[in-house]
């Protein structure tokens, strides 16, 4: 949640560095490559409300292997959690 500035807007500073740091670039590296890789087999598109699942989440212990992603609707997805299969 972002922090409030003595004149009362918000601060987004915190955000700024949480996606400028080495980890955050890596894992949205990883993200992208795991939609480009669904998007060369057509599985997903530009626009289409899908998301990239893992199967087994990747704080589980799960991995960018094509045999862990699948293509699910973003809602589907989102509501789901870290739940693993």
């Amino acid at each position: 949640m972002p922090r409030k500035n003595p004149d009362g807007t918000r601060d987004y500073s915190y955000d700024t560095h949480y996606e400028a740091s080495a980890a955050q670039r890596k894992n949205r590296s990883e993200r992208v490559l795991a939609r480009r890789e669904l998007a060369s087999e057509g599985k997903v598109s530009k626009g289409d409300h899908k998301d990239v699942d893992h199967i087994k989440p990747l704080s589980k212990g799960g991995s960018n292997k094509r045999s862990n992603l699948q293509a699910i609707s973003a809602h589907a997805n989102r509501s789901k959690g870290n739940r693993s299969k």
